[in-house]
């Protein structure tokens, strides 16, 4: 291995111009293909599309409709509907609305629909129409027309607001772009839902609040602009802290170019791979650099080192080359199968992370670990004579650090440590999947989605929050008693559920005709155990509400959430699960799960599914590269059990933060160990040295110190400081990955320069004295 490192060295010294060139082709090429990344967000990356639900989801989606959704409420400023500017108002959303690119228009539902109708019991029988009938004039007369027509049609609390203040217009989306025959571009669509509706329609009289995935997208994206901003103000930060660390400013503005660098060959190969960056995604760039910058500081450092005894900056790059590339290839070979292990996730919007964060992390090797030496062997690099002098407080802080590698420090140490990792794991174990609040979980609760969501699920009895239970039977099973009994009895049990808001089945409409049909007498509310009364009623249900198909042989149940918290997924889900199995039949299968609520379900399910693969496979990739490059089990041990005890407490963390183990937050363990690894193995490396000459722990750790450890120290305050600035993020999943990263870069270091040493003492008995 040290052969060939020292042929990798001497080549790439003795080649410097060709190596130069080379990266500067490279770059100017990624940066072209870069400036065509698109940010791109699409509903299906979102789903886990193996999963038992989503089979379900894609298998009657034809029937049923998908589960992308938008819902616009628009309300009256004075309170109430039935005035003749809110109608016209209301008319003017629904058309616009209709002919945006992407609505399926069979699906768009509002008082204006001409499937919106009415059904009243008279003395010949039936009588009904449209709840607003084509001669509608928007005065008195017509109004109260119109207001009667809604409370016969039974859709107070789904088109029209339980107060009277808002009316509703809703809509499913295609998934590809009737205009263009192209996949339907998320956040296009989300940009021009803003303008056409909003943009233009917004007045003194109304107010219009829209939810649904599109939306959050949408708003997520807007809101992710702002991560330019918090770049820039990291690379200030960051670049202030280099400064102070190298006092140079040519070592301080090449490891910046360096990492940016990186960050320009990740997004050019997403792009020649055909990806675009998600919103949910927008962070993995400034991580890239994050890892860069952390890798270049111990570039910096071993160049000073050298330099320091004479060497000039050429040999002294190359000296550095040569010693940080099995250290630092390992860290980063180590980041970069970590993130891959992502992709065993079955969530396209975890997988697209993980390519992203590899290539970043995977590029690094070269522009930092290569390329950063030989653009610094160019530069007369000028170092003060004055910085190998001891520093008089650094002596005393290595000396402090240095009791930890002591045997009666170690005790304690691995002692508290111990504690600390108990502590962490049964505060871990209420760590819940999925959203913890209302609303986006993306958002803040303040942003303008959110409150439109509290707006609708306050006056409405129906919102987005809705999950679909798919009822399977045999060929005219509809109008089979026995089946709608079943289906009766499901639904009730179900809507006694606390955190179900409504209900609605085929079985419970057929119910409200055969009332009506019977005068409109209660008692009469009831399943007709007769087939001709039955399908008579049926009849009266056309498969536009989405409760039947055209082949009668597949029924639908919509459950209305009151919210899609954790909690309120899993208890209803939980009680679905168990009702199927006490009702289901040979020929009568309950089915979960479709709808938004369904989606969810299907993807907290996989994401606790993957969370103890993702972490073996993540500690199992560093396991097996500590081994590989310190072929010592002793040392593998002292590098992976601080990460793993820190990996415990950013779990407990999030309990105590309230923050859910989602598609967001699930990754970002899985990076924190990859980053985290990094301080370990380059303190352990330096401290191998030592041992391998006789010297004991302690000796080995303070020479570790004073090699590597104000890099060390230096770069877990700089990266912590760096990801901090994401605590005033208007994107409140960007603000919980900064509270946590924060965390995690932090308490790794910590865990580097006092629980390693102190492990490395109990381990290496005869050399921890």
């Amino acid at each position: 291995m040290n052969k060939l490192v020292f042929f990798v060295e001497q080549f790439i010294f003795r080649h410097r111009r060709f190596v130069v060139a080379f990266f500067a082709l490279v770059t100017l090429f990624l940066l072209f293909q870069a400036s065509q990344l698109k940010m791109d967000a699409a509903f299906t990356k979102n789903i886990p599309l193996n999963h038992e639900y989503m089979q379900t989801y894609t298998k009657h989606a034809k029937d049923f409709g998908g589960a992308n959704s938008i819902m616009v409420a628009v309300r009256a400023k004075d309170g109430n509907v039935f005035s003749e500017s809110f109608f016209n108002d209301l008319k003017q959303v629904h058309d616009q609305l209709y002919f945006i690119p992407g609505i399926d228009r069979t699906s768009v539902k509002s008082l204006y629909s001409p499937s919106t109708r009415f059904t009243e019991v008279v003395e010949d029988g039936f009588a009904g129409g449209p709840v607003i009938p084509a001669d509608f004039v928007a005065d008195a007369r017509g109004l109260d027309i119109v207001k009667s027509n809604v409370e016969k049609a039974g859709i107070v609390g789904r088109l029209v607001s339980n107060d009277y203040s808002s009316a509703m217009v809703s809509a499913k989306l295609l998934d590809f772009n009737p205009e263009t025959g192209e996949r339907l571009e998320t956040l296009v669509f989300a940009e021009q839902l803003e303008n056409d509706l909003r943009g233009k329609l917004l007045n003194d009289n109304i107010d219009i609040h829209i939810i649904g995935f599109a939306k959050m997208a949408g708003d997520v994206a807007e809101g992710a602009k702002g991560v330019v901003l918090f770049f820039i103000v990291a690379l200030l930060i960051t670049a202030i802290m280099v400064y102070l660390f190298s006092r140079c400013w040519i070592l301080t503005v090449l490891p910046l170019v360096c990492s940016l660098i990186a960050v320009v060959w990740q997004m050019g190969l997403l792009t020649l791979l055909g990806f675009g960056l998600d919103p949910m995604s927008i962070l993995v760039p400034f991580l890239v650099f994050a890892v860069g910058v952390s890798h270049s500081v111990q570039v910096v450092n071993g160049v000073k080192k050298k330099m320091l005894t004479g060497l000039g900056s050429k040999e002294a790059a190359a000296a550095t080359c040569c010693a940080l590339l099995i250290p630092g290839g390992v860290a980063l070979l180590s980041d970069t199968i970590g993130f891959i292990t992502l992709l065993s996730i079955d969530i396209g919007i975890i997988r697209e992370l993980a390519i992203s964060a590899s290539l970043g992390v995977g590029v690094i090797i070269f522009t930092n670990l290569v390329l950063l030496p030989v653009l610094i062997s160019y530069r007369d690099v000028k170092i003060n004579p004055r910085e190998s002098e001891p520093n008089p407080a650094l002596e005393k802080l290595w000396t402090l650090l240095a009791m930890f590698a002591s045997r009666k420090a170690a005790i304690v140490v691995v002692s508290l440590t111990a504690v600390l990792f108990v502590a962490g794991h049964f505060q871990a174990q209420k760590m819940k999947v999925g959203d913890l609040e209302a609303g986006a979980a993306a958002l803040h609760q303040w942003s303008r989605y959110n409150q439109d969501t509290a707006l609708i699920t306050e006056r409405f009895s129906i919102t987005t929050d809705v999950m679909s239970i798919i009822v399977e039977g045999q060929a005219d099973s509809c109008t089979d008693y026995t089946t709608l009994a079943t289906m009766d009895k499901f639904q009730w049990q179900m809507e006694n559920v606390k955190g179900v808001q409504s209900a609605i089945s085929l079985s419970s409409v057929v119910k409200t005709v055969n009332g009506g049909f019977n005068e409109g007498n209660p008692k009469w509310r009831t399943l007709s155990r007769t087939q001709a009364t039955l399908v008579q009623s049926i009849s009266q249900v056309p498969t536009t509400t989405g409760l039947l198909n055209a082949k009668c042989d597949n029924m639908q149940i919509l459950l209305f959430l009151e919210d899609h918290k954790a909690n309120t997924i899993e208890r209803v889900v939980a009680e679905a699960k168990h009702q199927a199995s006490l009702l289901d039949t040979d020929t009568l299968k309950f089915k979960l799960a479709s709808g938004p609520v369904g989606v969810m379900a299907a993807t907290n399910e996989a994401v606790e599914a993957a969370q103890t693969p993702m972490m073996m496979y993540v500690y199992g990739a560093v396991i097996a590269l500590c081994l590989l490059s310190f072929r010592s089990l002793r040392a593998t041990i002292s590098v992976v059990v601080p990460l793993f005890v820190v990996s415990t407490l950013a779990q407990a963390l999030m309990t105590f933060l309230n923050i859910g183990l989602t598609v967001s937050t699930l990754p970002v363990i899985a990076l924190g160990v990859g980053i985290g690894v990094d301080y370990g193995i380059y303190i352990l490396a330096t401290m191998n040295q030592g041992l391998s000459q006789g010297l004991t722990v302690q000796q080995s750790y303070m020479m570790a110190l004073k090699e590597r450890g104000t890099a060390v120290i230096f770069t877990g305050v700089t990266l912590a400081i760096g990801v901090s600035t994401w605590f005033f993020s208007d994107l409140k999943f960007q603000m919980d990955m900064g509270i946590l990263l924060t965390f995690m870069f932090l308490v790794n270091m910590l865990g580097a320069i006092i629980v390693l040493p102190a492990l490395a003492n109990l381990l290496w008995f005869k050399q921890g004295k």
